[in-house]
């Protein structure tokens, strides 16, 4: 009897998983799982999911490979504006022009707050830019953070030059870069750019760099309300700041 039971509720749970792993062909099960709960409002088991996901084959392959380099540092923080961390990577495009991207990213959190992009390369101007919109986002139109936020990059040139460094300086952030020869201690924004591009970039349309501009506040705006962090107890970005707010009122 108690087979029977579970037999119907495991089919009734299979055509749920199946939509949200046909949306999200990257997730694994423990993602999945949250975002049933979510869907449902049920307190579904993460290890029912992946038993029915297993006898379906819906799991992703194991990863085999080892990991080039390890991160030691702890880059996260105990509460939202302590720490930003910043970085900038490409999206090569089927027509053979190359987007830029830099954003900004929460450390505690893990909100992506803003970006900037270009077709002719990330420079100290579009970081500046980046550092004001970081700004407005989190405090609005202020001179200066009301108290001191770091903010956390590696060594490219658009980061280090003396404008950059100056101006970050004038609105109250401890501009921060990453030791020599030790990119891992910019750890989380780069996790963030693996997990990006694998969610969204290379499931998009890359036809070229204004289709790819076109798609981005979109699969940013996903990422910051929909995507499950497993530091963040499986919750997104927007929803755990929800809960933040929901606590402090």
């Amino acid at each position: 009897m108690k087979r029977e039971i579970r037999k119907l509720a495991d089919e009734r749970l299979l055509p749920l998983i199946r939509e949200i792993a046909d949306q999200r062909p990257t997730y694994g099960y423990r993602r999945i799982t949250a975002l049933l709960r979510a869907k449902t409002g049920e307190k579904i088991n993460a290890k029912r999911v992946y038993r029915i996901m297993r006898q379906n084959q819906l799991c992703l392959t194991r990863y085999t490979g080892r990991p080039v380099r390890t991160h030691d540092g702890k880059v996260e923080t105990i509460k939202s504006d302590v720490r930003w961390c910043s970085d900038a990577f490409g999206i090569q495009c089927w027509n053979g022009e190359q987007l830029q991207v830099a954003f900004s990213l929460d450390c505690h959190d893990r909100e992506l707050i803003t970006y900037v992009t270009s077709t002719r390369g990330i420079d100290g101007e579009l970081v500046r830019d980046l550092m004001t919109e970081t700004i407005e986002m989190r405090f609005g139109k202020v001179d200066r953070v009301p108290h001191v936020v770091q903010w956390l990059s590696d060594n490219g040139p658009c980061y280090t030059a003396y404008e950059t460094v100056a101006y970050g300086r004038s609105r109250g952030l401890d501009v921060r870069t990453t030791p020599s020869y030790s990119p891992e201690s910019n750890g989380m924004a780069e996790a963030f750019v693996k997990t990006f591009k694998r969610d969204y970039v290379w499931l998009g349309d890359l036809s070229s760099a204004t289709r790819v501009r076109e798609q981005l506040t979109t699969w940013f705006e996903d990422y910051n309300e929909n995507a499950p962090h497993k530091a963040l107890k499986l919750k997104s970005p927007r929803q755990y700041r929800r809960e933040l707010a929901n606590r402090a009122g």
